[in-house]
């Protein structure tokens, strides 16, 4: 299966191929589903006691998607998201096609079955042009045609009105284009993760500073002006892969559970299943659990697994010194804003993901197996962590 999709995916035919692999995928009882069903069972309250984690995956998506269900097979999880922003689209040269190519095929490897919720995360709107917002819906529906069923809508880098006006929008052209007998779940932003004034010039959010917390006042405002979500993100505290100190590390940061919950409260009272916690994966193991007990949502995780890969053992040190010289060649002037060869590195390198995807999915065997190791242990522990162990039967019983 993995030297298959290899092929039709350099061959640039995975949007080809890609009906026969979901026809196959189906027969063997493996569907694509919005988790708005799911996320109802929590407006009612029935359920509470779990958070459902969001992954992200940037690279090694087959192989990655192998450890997801391998790890959900094992813990009998079913309540998780895999997901892509836009922006990573990009930087990854992974269209909706291939990533849902890669994550069927690896579903159909490990024999697992159900449904798996595919989502756009952060569907980005940086500008009101007219050539922004076509380009924007003309994802949304390429990716509603490949079997995403789930959205988070981020237009919160506008002025507040215009979030709304956006928002609605866009939330409106999903609800017009979604397939018959499917309601799409959808998020909007109410403030940029990780906002504020940006304290290094690189352009990407992983570098700015944090802007003040979503208050509950602003998210009440918020919506009393948006129809039509499922969920919604807010700022508490985080960014987009932490803040990457000059050793390479990053800092801890603080976050107030307290109006995390009350956050949370308010989007329940206006019909939503609760708030989403975006730039989650660089935090420490306790804060998880803290999340979790705050009733957050939804969590979403990523900078934590392209490090896995990067950091891996089992990653070929001369790709990766092969990676990190086209970094220092291209993005010479980005450099200069960085304090240390090892902070630059750390928040730029995964632009280098698309560039060098073909020798990424060509390493030995061997390296993949053993980076995939890694990985599926990381998911093992997001599973329990977050109480989705044990959903398999619950999930089963809402979408049967």
């Amino acid at each position: 299966m993995r030297n298959f999709i290899q092929k039709k995916i350099f061959e640039g035919k995975a949007k080809e191929v890609l009906p026969k692999i979901r026809k196959k995928a189906l027969k063997r009882g493996i569907f694509f589903a919005s988790i708005a069903p799911l996320y109802k069972e929590v407006v009612k309250g029935n359920i509470a006691d779990f958070s459902v984690p969001a992954f992200n995956i940037r690279t090694l998506t087959f192989d990655t998607a192998c450890s997801i269900f391998k790890a959900a097979k094992k813990t009998l999880s079913a309540a998780f998201i895999l997901e892509i922003a836009s922006s990573e689209m990009e930087y990854t040269k992974q269209n909706p096609e291939e990533f849902v190519l890669c994550i069927l095929g690896g579903a159909i490897k490990e024999k697992y079955k159900g449904q798996i919720f595919l989502q756009g995360d952060h569907f980005f709107l940086k500008n009101t042009s007219e050539a922004t917002i076509s380009s924007l819906q003309n994802l949304i529906l390429q990716s509603l045609a490949a079997g995403f069923y789930n959205f988070d809508i981020d237009c919160s880098v506008l002025s507040t009105e215009d979030n709304i006006k956006y928002t609605n929008h866009f939330t409106e052209f999903i609800r017009k284009n979604q397939p018959q007998g499917v309601e799409v779940a959808v998020g909007g932003e109410v403030s940029s993760i990780g906002g504020g004034s940006a304290s290094l010039t690189t352009g990407g959010s992983s570098c700015l500073t944090t802007g003040d917390d979503t208050t509950p006042s602003e998210l009440e405002y918020f919506l009393k002006k948006v129809q039509g979500l499922t969920k919604v993100s807010c700022q508490t505290g985080t960014r987009h892969g932490g803040k990457v100190l000059a050793s390479g590390l990053v800092e801890a940061v603080d976050i107030d559970y307290e109006n995390i919950r009350k956050l949370g409260e308010i989007a329940k009272q206006y019909g939503l299943a609760g708030i989403v916690q975006h730039g989650a994966s660089t935090l420490q193991d306790m804060q998880f659990t803290e999340l979790r007990q705050a009733k957050v949502l939804e969590v979403h995780l990523s900078t934590l697994f392209t490090d896995i890969i990067f950091d891996s053992r089992y990653f070929p040190k001369d790709l990766k010194e092969k990676m990190y010289s086209w970094m220092e060649q291209n993005f010479a002037e980005e450099r200069e804003s960085f304090v240390s060869g090892q902070q630059f590195m750390k928040v730029f390198r995964k632009k280098s993901l698309g560039i060098f995807k073909k020798n990424i999915w060509q390493m030995p065997k061997k390296n993949i197996k053993g980076i995939s190791k890694e990985l599926g242990e990381k998911f093992l522990f997001f599973f329990k962590v977050f109480g989705v162990n044990n959903t398999r039967d619950l999930v089963k019983k809402i979408y049967t």
